[in-house]
């Protein structure tokens, strides 16, 4: 199982409420000691994600970054979604929705 596909609703009271994003989430051979590969195709705009590519960046979000072999897809799409309600980001301008990396 190496290919997965991932849905985040987006949290209340921010830029992404009633949205629905779609990513896709590649584990290589070295997982779950490696990171998997996290890739938006919903356009979103978010410090750590490639404006370009829908890739997220592990040097901008902890959980990518400092992962650990304990971790779930729950807990990686969780940590994104808090990411999304965080501070500064729940307010960021979103691209029209349906949008697509």
């Amino acid at each position: 199982m190496t290919h997965w596909n991932g849905t985040i609703l987006g949290p209340p009271n921010s830029s992404h409420e009633n949205r629905i994003y779609s990513l896709t989430i590649e584990c290589g051979p070295e997982y779950p000691e490696r990171p998997p590969v996290v890739r938006f195709i919903s356009k979103i705009n978010l410090p750590c994600v490639d404006q370009s590519t829908g890739l997220v960046l592990a040097s901008k979000f902890p959980t990518l970054g400092a992962w650990k072999r304990s971790y779930s897809m729950e807990i990686l799409l969780l940590e994104l979604r808090k990411e999304m309600a965080n501070g500064a980001n729940r307010k960021l301008i979103q691209p029209s929705e349906g949008e697509t990396f």
